[in-house]
C-alpha cells in the first residue's frame, strides 16, 4: 500500500525549484538537532522560557511556524527527515530494525552531502542509537569520519541524582552539580565542545562540511546544572491548560506514559495507571526541570554559533535547527511524546542562510554572540521571517540540499523501496526567495492547501503496558492524522505488522478537532454533526 494509504495526493501545492543561494563556492551546513523539544522558545512566543541565543538565531533565520514531525519517537521520527521518508516507507515504527536491511537501501541527507564532495561529522544524538542506525550511526555510509558520542552518555540512566536523603537516585528530576557527577561533566556540554574541535579543523579545509550536533536535552531524565533551576521559581510556573485526560479521547489515542513511571521519584508518587493524575505540586516540579534543561540546551547552542562566529563561519554556512517532536507536559494528562496531538508532533524548525535570510556578515561583525540566560534584562528578538504554512519534518533533507546549491532530489515514485535516492517531502526552497514572493503571489501559495501527516502504532483499543513504543510485532492499530490550517483529523485502523498493511475499512476509532475554536485540540468532534460534515466533503 502506498505511504499514509495513498492520502499524500491531497497535497497540491506544487514543489518549486531550489533556491541558490548568494555565497560564492559551496555553502557548509551545520545542522542542529534537539531531543524531545516543543517550540516552548521564546521566538515562538513562550513568554516564560529563556532561549536568548535559540531567539538570536531566529532572528537572523526563516522560522517554520508550523512544522510537524513524521511520528512523535526518536528512532522512527529521525530515520524519516535523515532518509527523507515516511515512516511507511522506512517501515520503523519502533527502534528494533534497520531500514537498509529491512525496507530499502535509502540514501541518508549526509551521505547525499558526503557523495557531492563534504566532509560529513556526526556529534551526540543524531541517528538514534541502537539497531535502527546499524549500532554504528549509520556509518561507513552517512559519515568521513566516526560518529563522536560523549563519554558521559553512559551516565544518563544511572544514579547520578542526589536525593533530599544525601542518597544517589535515577530520578526524573535531576538538576546536578557538574562538578559532583561521573567525569564532571555532561554529554550535551562534551559535544559542543567536540563540535567547536571540529569546526577549528574545518576552518582550514579545503572541502566544505555538514556537521550534525544532536543535542540530549530536554529528553528524560532532566539532569541538567542544578544553577538553571533559578530561572524558574515555583510560583511562576503554571499547570498546562487542559491537564485533564479530554472526555471525547478514544481510549486508544491515549499515551500511559510508562517510561517516566519507571524513575524512582515518579515510582513513589504510587500513580494509577493508566491515568494518574501526577499530583499538582510535582507537575509544577517536571514542567520547571523541562524548561530549565531548555535554557541548558539554550546556553550549548550560544556556544556552538558563538564559536563558529568567532571562526568566520558564519558567512558561508547554512544553520538549521530542528527537534525530532514535541514532549507533553501534562496537557492531555499526559507525560510524553506518543501521540499524533499537535504538543507531540509540532517541532521548532528554522533556517540561517548568509545573505538571504540576513545580511553577510560584515568584517568583526558578530551575528552569534553569545547571550548569557541569568541577564536579569533580556532583549526581546522577533524571528527574521515567520512562515505559517504547515510543514513536515521530511522537507529537512531536500531543503538542506537545495540551500547549499546541491541538486535536490527528484519526488519519490510510489513504491519506492527500490529507488536509493528520491523525497516524499516537498523542498521549501520557495519561502526563501522573498523578492520573488512579493512580485508573484502565486509562489506564495495558499495555507489552506499546506497539510501536514504524522502517524503512531499502538498494540491495542486500550492503553496498555506497552502502548507507548509498541514493537513491530505487536502493533495492531495505526493511527493516521492529517494536520491542516483548519483542523486535525486522525483515523486509528486496523494494521498488519507482517505485511506493513493499514486496513482503512476497519476504523477502530477517530479524532477531529477544529483549530479554531479548539487549539488545544480538547474536544473530539468525530461523532459529531459538524464533523461528520466535514469528513462527507473530504470523501471523493
Amino acid at each position: 500500500a502506498p505511504p499514509m494509504g495513498g492520502w499524500r495526493f491531497i497535497v497540491s501545492v506544487s514543489d518549486l525549484t531550489e533556491a541558490f543561494p548568494s555565497h560564492a563556492g559551496p555553502l557548509n551546513v551545520l545542522l542542529i538537532i534537539v531531543d524531545d523539544l516543543r517550540p516552548s522558545l521564546g521566538c515562538y512566543g513562550d513568554k516564560l522560557v529563556r532561549s536568548p541565543n535559540i531567539d538570536q538565531l531566529a532572528s537572523h533565520s526563516l522560522l517554520f511556524q508550523n512544522a510537524f514531525a513524521q511520528q512523535a519517537v526518536c528512532a522512527p521520527s529521525r530515520v524519516s527527515f535523515l532518509t527523507g521518508r515516511r515512516p511507511d516507507t522506512t517501515r520503523l515504527y519502533d527502534f528494533n530494525s534497520y531500514w537498509r536491511v529491512h525496507a530499502g537501501n535509502f540514501s541518508t541527507i549526509p551521505q547525499y552531502f558526503k557523495e557531492n564532495g563534504y566532509v560529513t561529522m556526526s556529534v551526540g544524538k543524531v541517528f538514534h542509537p541502537g539497531i535502527s542506525s546499524n549500532y554504528s550511526d549509520d556509518s561507513p555510509y552517512s559519515w568521513s569520519i566516526p560518529p563522536y558520542h560523549p563519554s558521559s552518555e553512559k551516565y544518563e540512566n544511572t544514579k547520578t541524582c542526589r536525593g533530599p536523603d544525601g542518597e544517589l537516585h535515577a530520578n526524573l528530576l535531576c538538576p546536578v552539580d557538574v562538578t559532583d557527577v561521573p567525569e564532571g561533566t555532561l554529554p550535551d556540554k562534551q559535544s559542543t565542545e567536540q563540535a567547536i574541535r571540529l569546526l577549528e579543523k574545518m576552518k582550514t579545509s579545503a572541502s566544505p562540511f555538514f556537521l550534525a550536533v544532536g543535542y540530549h536535552k530536554p529528553h528524560i531524565p532532566f539532569r541538567y546544572p542544578k544553577e538553571f533551576q533559578k530561572l524558574y521559581p515555583l510560583e511562576n510556573i503554571t499547570l498546562a491548560p487542559d491537564p485533564q485526560v479530554p472526555a471525547g479521547l478514544p481510549p486508544v489515542a491515549y499515551n500511559p506514559w510508562m517510561d517516566i513511571r519507571q524513575r524512582e521519584d515518579v515510582r513513589a508518587l504510587n500513580l494509577s495507571v493508566p491515568y494518574g493524575p501526577i499530583p499538582v505540586d510535582f507537575q509544577r516540579k517536571i514542567r520547571q526541570s523541562y524548561f530549565a534543561s531548555v535554557s541548558y540546551l539554550d546556553t550549548q547552542v550560544g556556544y556552538l554559533l558563538s564559536a563558529l562566529d568567532d571562526l568566520q563561519l558564519a558567512n558561508s554556512t547554512v544553520i538549521a535547527f530542528a527537534s525530532d517532536h514535541g514532549w507533553a507536559l501534562g496537557e492531555h494528562g499526559e507525560w510524553a511524546k506518543y501521540s499524533n496531538f499537535d504538543i507531540t508532533t509540532r517541532v521548532p524548525l528554522m533556517f540561517y542562510v548568509p545573505g538571504r535570510t540576513a545580511p553577510l556578515p560584515e568584517a568583526g561583525e558578530k551575528l552569534f554572540p553569545y547571550i548569557d540566560p541569568f541577564d536579569s534584562v533580556l532583549e526581546l528578538m522577533e524571528p527574521g521571517r515567520r512562515v505559517m504554512d504547515l510543514v513536515e519534518l521530511l522537507s529537512l533533507s531536500p531543503t538542506l540540499a537545495g540551500l547549499a546549491g546541491l541538486h535536490v532530489p527528484p519526488r519519490c515514485p510510489v513504491p519506492s523501496f527500490h529507488v536509493q535516492l528520491c523525497r516524499e517531502g516537498q523542498n521549501l526552497g520557495k519561502h526563501f526567495r522573498l523578492q520573488d514572493l512579493e512580485e508573484d503571489p502565486y509562489l506564495r501559495g495558499n495555507p489552506r492547501e499546506s497539510v501536514a501527516y504524522s502517524q503512531y502504532p499502538r498494540p491495542a483499543d486500550y492503553p496498555q503496558w506497552n502502548s507507548d513504543k509498541p514493537s513491530l510485532k505487536d502493533i495492531r492499530v495505526m493511527g493516521y492524522s492529517i494536520r491542516t490550517i483548519d483542523y486535525r483529523y486522525t483515523v486509528w485502523v486496523g494494521f498488519n505488522p507482517h505485511e506493513f498493511l493499514a486496513n482503512f475499512s476497519d476504523v477502530h476509532a477517530g479524532e477531529l478537532y477544529f483549530v479554531d475554536s479548539d487549539p488545544l485540540q480538547d474536544h473530539n468532534m468525530y461523532n459529531d454533526s459538524q464533523g461528520r460534515d466535514l469528513l462527507q466533503s473530504l470523501m471523493p
